[in-house]
């Protein structure tokens, strides 16, 4: 029996502010060592950040880099640490992670697989390295392997061998932890940086598990924590598995800087496995990409394993707990980050204004529950008027703000469910009305027009002014909180453009613009009814359930609702899935859709639902490349920074469409007519 006690650290970074991400890993660093742990597996590039961007190009961001791992080396006696960095071979910069052992560099292991899908844009930045290959860097005065490493540590355990799988290494068909079951590797470590997604969580753990059996292996994973640069949420993800079993996960969304998971694991099971698997091996090993030194792993005695994950992870709610919790936990970080001095929501008493506002009252409830009241005002320390907050309802009332901006055309319904909302959370709250500020603007271009503006002949012009008039006065109040103008456009009214620009789509960040609007209103339904773990509902959406979305712009009498002006939300996600995610035609989004709403709507109805889906988002990219930042919650993301790129002039699928009416035409026509009897001969 030989035993290792492993632990995954999980950091909440920043880009580039190198005190604060040095300070962090020495801080798991001196935790890992207080309890002692022998080896700690760090996330990737933790020590710069992952989001960067264009500034991995920098010399001087590398240089700057090696100098801060320099001040982290003397700090790890009697530990085996792996940090994460951009390194530069031959003027090519590398996604690399730095294996130390007992305040000594061993190496570098450069990154093989590039993650360049969705919201990554590794190959922009990063070269791959190749397999099998072995290079030399100089960091300060020193010179160190880089490439396809791995390590034998020598000392009263013997030999133990640890090898890499960085992220998107793991996830592709020839991962290199083949390589490394062929030369004899113990201990794999997976430093990752693997932004959320809904369920991504089992995606991750069946790689663990999967990699630690098929490998045989103890198999160490750690992702990164918390909005690191604005726009990816990353939820401290940390598994550690041998041999085919997960040995223990730790705790997700935590509001700490930093979080250890640790488990003890006995390398000889493993090598038991790699002597039972009749598969190919390298019996001379990998000798030019093997790094040998000594270090003594202490002698400890078995610990029980602690499974880190939460009641909430295995409840029917997974989605609706994720998506409170990530949004919660990506504003959290963007309010300190930022070092803004609270929210400020344009609360219109509808659904998408009314969620928002919540998240906020649930990063509140989330970061005291995960780190204390004291602890969460000093990580807000720069906030002065939350010093003497006794309470998480003393903190709302001053960290959120709620105005209700009303018109002749807002009812009494969505003031109601706005104020009732508001006073549940405990939120700063009051009403304006704008109608005199509209009437002006109305009136000064009906001069200069030389006629009335009427409903029949201006009815964009008209609703627009109302939304627009309502930016300048809530930016005011923003910029005299110095707070967070936070929009509330969906992602379901992003595909579409159904928001006005300069007017709702106002804001410093977006933060539910990445999830569509059917998913929305389930979700305050069940914040209502059942609440997050069962228990924190919130009652004052009680009213807002009630209620129809309507943008309130035209006249009361018209009785306008969103999915009058638009399509049932359901039919215009699904049509978005078809269209954006899965790019699909509008010929096979047809077949799709009879599929599923066939018996619920016409095939007619669903011909016009589509034309006007894809007339609706060709029409609107420009609106979409000038929306507020959102969070990345999922595959369906319409970021066009980030994710889905899309031409600001197009064709307009003008043709696709016309082919789809006539190949319905055809099909209407051979129905009538029955099909054409065959000719024989030519």
């Amino acid at each position: 029996m030989k035993l290792i006690k492993v632990a995954a650290g999980v950091l909440n970074q920043i880009p580039m502010a190198w005190k604060h991400n040095r300070d962090t890993i020495l801080d798991a660093i001196a935790e890992a060592q207080a309890q002692r742990v022998s080896l700690l597996c760090l996330p990737e590039l933790c020590l710069t950040g992952y989001g960067c961007e264009d500034a991995f190009y920098s010399p001087g961001l590398v240089e700057m880099a090696y100098a801060t791992l320099e001040e982290i080396v003397p700090q790890t006696e009697g530990l085996v640490v792996s940090v994460g960095l951009p390194v530069r071979y031959q003027n090519r910069v590398y996604n690399a992670a730095c294996l130390v052992a007992n305040r000594k560099i061993l190496g570098f292991v450069a990154k093989r697989y590039l993650a360049n899908n969705g919201i990554h844009y590794e190959l922009r930045w990063f070269q791959p390295w190749p397999q099998g290959q072995r290079g030399e860097i100089t960091v300060g005065k020193m010179n160190y392997p880089i490439g396809d490493l791995y390590f034998r540590l020598t000392g009263q355990l013997g030999e133990i061998k640890v090898g890499y799988e960085i992220c998107e290494d793991a996830w592709m068909a020839n991962r290199p932890g083949r390589d490394l079951y062929r030369n004899g590797v113990d201990i794999i470590l997976n430093p990752s940086a693997s932004h959320f997604a809904f369920h991504k969580t089992h995606v991750r753990e069946s790689l663990v598990v999967e990699g630690s059996r098929a490998f045989a292996a103890t198999y160490v994973y750690a992702n990164l924590l918390g909005n690191e640069a604005g726009r990816s949420i990353y939820d401290g993800d940390a598994m550690i598995a041998s041999g085919g079993k997960l040995v223990t996960s730790g705790n997700r969304f935590s509001y700490a800087d930093f979080l250890l998971t640790t488990a003890v694991v006995d390398v000889d099971l493993t090598r038991l496995q790699q002597a039972q698997y009749k598969v190919d091996f390298n019996p001379a090993g990998a000798s030019n990409h093997l790094i040998p030194t000594d270090f003594d792993f202490p002698a400890i005695r078995p610990e029980p394993a602690r499974d880190g994950t939460e009641a909430w992870e295995k409840g029917e709610f997974l989605k609706e707990e994720e998506f409170a919790r990530a949004v919660a936990l990506g504003l959290f970080d963007y309010l300190r980050k930022s070092r803004s001095y609270g929210f400020v929501v344009s609360l219109s008493g509808g659904a998408d204004s009314s969620a928002v506002a919540s998240l906020c009252w649930l990063m509140i409830r989330f970061g005291v529950a995960s780190i204390g009241l004291e602890a969460f005002k000093r990580k807000l320390d720069h906030i002065p008027a939350l010093r003497d907050c006794k309470n998480e309802k003393e903190i709302a009332h001053r960290l959120l703000s709620c105005v209700y901006q009303s018109t002749q055309n807002s009812s009494d319904d969505t003031r109601h469910s706005a104020e009732v909302l508001a006073k549940d959370l405990n939120a700063t709250y009051f009403e304006i009305n704008i109608d005199a500020l509209v009437n002006t603007y109305v009136g000064m271009i009906e001069g200069g027009l030389g006629r009335e503006l009427g409903w029949e002949t201006d009815d964009i012009a008209l609703q627009n002014i109302q939304s627009r008039v309502r930016s300048p006065s809530i930016w005011l109040l923003t910029n005299v909180k110095n707070a967070l103008l936070l929009a509330t456009g969906n992602r379901s009214e992003v595909a579409v453009g159904y928001s006005t620009m300069d007017g709702d789509t106002s804001g410093s960040i977006s933060p539910i613009a990445g999830i569509d609007k059917h998913f929305l209103r389930q979700w305050l339904r069940w914040l209502e009814n059942t609440g997050v773990n069962g228990d924190w509902k919130i009652k004052g959406l009680r009213p807002v359930n009630g209620l129809q979305p309507s943008a309130e712009l035209r006249p009361l009498t018209n009785n306008q609702t969103d999915e009058e002006d638009l399509m049932p939300y359901d039919v215009l996600d699904a049509i978005e899935k078809c269209a954006i995610r899965d790019k699909q035609t509008p010929l096979e989004t047809l077949a799709v859709l009879t599929g599923t709403f066939g018996s619920a709507y016409e095939r007619e109805k669903l011909k016009l639902f589509i034309e006007r889906f894809f007339r609706l988002w060709s029409r609107n990219q420009w609106k979409r490349e000038r929306y507020a930042p959102s969070f990345h919650l999922d595959d369906l993301n319409l970021d066009p920074k980030t994710w889905c790129r899309f031409p600001i002039l197009s064709g307009g699928f003008e043709r696709e469409l016309e082919l789809m009416r006539e190949a319905e035409e055809e099909t209407e026509e051979k129905g009538k007519n029955g099909r054409r009897k065959s000719r024989i001969g030519f």
